[in-house]
């Protein structure tokens, strides 16, 4: 079953890129701003949200079918939890 081609709008990729701008403007003035422990956080927070963006828009995910979606939120949950896994073992080291 073949479906049809979806062509991307120039306001939805100008848009896409001006919030990635502004998240890496927010990820370099969070990283100048020493808030200890929670700055580890607060970047991989940003970092997630601007790789949503990217996978969203730029490769197409938001008009990919529901096993796909599905087998991407899987890996996405696999990660969280290996990530915190590992601040798990530096934090009670």
């Amino acid at each position: 079953m073949a479906s049809e081609p979806h062509i991307i709008g120039y306001k939805t990729l100008g848009l896409t890129l001006a919030a990635l701008l502004v998240l890496t403007g927010v990820t370099v003035g969070a990283a100048s701003i020493d808030l200890g422990w929670v700055n580890v956080w607060i970047t991989l927070m940003i970092a997630s949200v601007k790789a949503g963006f990217v996978l969203l828009v730029f490769m197409h995910m938001r008009w990919e079918g529901r096993t796909l979606r599905w087998s991407f939120l899987a890996t996405v949950l696999f990660m969280a939890v290996m990530i915190g896994f590992i601040f798990w073992d530096v934090a009670f080291r």
